[in-house]
């Protein structure tokens, strides 16, 4: 995983309150590049890994396999002092001229591409100038502004004090998603990896239909 606290790190969780039994070690790559991730799974170090893989074609060779397996939506995350802080729901388009801010997001990685893309195919202005203090530094300051909002997962966790009243607002019509695959090897015997793989797919199947967006290498 890339850390703990997005959405394969959540599924991961979901996965492990359904099979208790099966025995799961998690390892994190914070700073990794999916190659370095897909060269631990080739090498047999780990038997899956769970992230945004920009370039399939020359990153997935036999036996290794991949398969897009958790799109994570979208949500605005306001203070109550922001303008759209009483919005039951935003399409993208509401977001354009509102400040978006993500500092110390890196170009060279594939959320700084998935970000890139995002804001170039609905005219938003992601901010991403600053000093990148930490999680906590953000929600702060969100909270405190009445015109700073930044995009989070739906399957983030983000805990803060309850005086701080942020809101998470779902953006629709479409929702943008962050494409993570899960990626393993086609000749991986480990007892519990084709129940994750199942356990996957049938949560990717339930939620099929959603009108959405990805970035356009996801959906090549």
């Amino acid at each position: 995983m890339l850390n703990r606290r997005t959405a394969p790190a959540t599924s991961l969780h979901a996965f492990h309150q359904l099979h208790p039994g099966i025995d799961l070690d998690v390892i994190t790559l914070p700073d990794a590049h999916a190659d370095a991730a897909v060269a631990a799974v080739a090498a047999g170090t780990i038997d899956a890994t769970v992230r945004a893989v920009m370039e399939p074609r020359r990153q997935i060779t036999s036996p290794i396999r991949a398969a897009r397996a958790i799109d994570d939506r979208h949500q605005l995350l306001v203070g109550p002092r922001h303008p759209l802080a009483d919005a039951a729901s935003l399409t993208p388009g509401d977001l354009r001229r509102r400040r978006i801010w993500m500092p110390g997001m890196r170009a060279d990685t594939e959320w700084g591409a998935y970000y890139d893309e995002l804001a170039e195919e609905f005219g938003l202005s992601i901010d991403t100038v600053g000093p990148a203090f930490g999680t906590e530094v953000l929600l702060e300051e969100i909270a405190e502004s009445a015109d700073v909002a930044t995009l989070v997962g739906e399957g983030t966790r983000y805990l803060w004090p309850e005086s701080y009243d942020l809101r998470r607002i779902p953006i629709v019509d479409p929702t943008p998603v962050y494409p993570h695959s899960v990626i393993w090897r086609d000749d991986n015997a480990h007892p519990g990896l084709a129940a994750f793989l199942d356990h996957l797919r049938a949560v990717r199947a339930s939620r099929a239909g959603e009108r959405t967006w990805a970035p356009s290498w996801a959906r090549a």
